[in-house]
């Protein structure tokens, strides 16, 4: 058990019976009345979010995460298969659960899938990847790094609001967090 006043963005608590990762937390103390923390939680086993308010000092239990050491090898018939890298385990996932994640996912890459307990919650992303630029409309001659955006869908079928000067074939680091551009690899 950990109290409230503890909470940090990224940290697992269990509430409830469900599972939650802290996207933001505010520790309000108003001028009368009682403390209390203000957070945005991200369920981890629905990918849903929920706002939620914690009386200060409160405790919640931490919830243990463990992160599994994975390759995604193949979709089949909407799951999607991996394998893991040490016992050669397989392990299938469905769409609904990871479907934010597949923007970023290329067959053969590496991740790591999170697990409580026995259950599988998700994919542990990195906060950046490398992909290439499948289609976007050419760059023309003179366009500046600060001169706008347009669209580009990358290998994965992710569309990023991209410079002027990226062209089709280039490779990208993307945010994962939020799927923005962040520079060329």
């Amino acid at each position: 058990m950990i109290s409230v006043n503890d909470l940090k963005t990224g940290l697992t608590i269990e509430v409830d019976g469900n599972i939650y990762r802290v996207i933001e937390f505010q520790h309000v103390k108003p001028g009368k009345g009682a403390a209390f923390v203000r957070t945005k939680l991200k369920n981890l086993r629905n990918g849903s979010t929920a706002e939620k308010t914690f009386r200060g000092g409160e405790k919640v239990a931490k919830a243990q995460i463990d992160n599994k050491k994975m390759q995604y090898l193949y979709e089949s018939g909407g799951s999607y298969v991996f394998m893991d890298m040490d016992t050669y385990e397989q392990l299938e996932l469905p769409h609904e659960q990871i479907a934010e994640e597949l923007n970023y996912l290329l067959e053969n890459s590496e991740c790591h899938i999170m697990m409580y307990g026995t259950e599988t919650i998700g994919i542990n992303l990195p906060n950046t990847v490398e992909l290439e630029v499948k289609e976007t409309e050419p760059g023309i001659k003179g366009d500046t790094s600060s001169g706008g955006s347009k669209p580009a869908v990358m290998e994965t079928d992710l569309v990023v609001q991209v410079p002027f000067f990226i062209n089709a074939g280039d490779r990208l680091i993307i945010n994962t967090s939020d799927g923005s551009y962040v520079s060329r690899a």
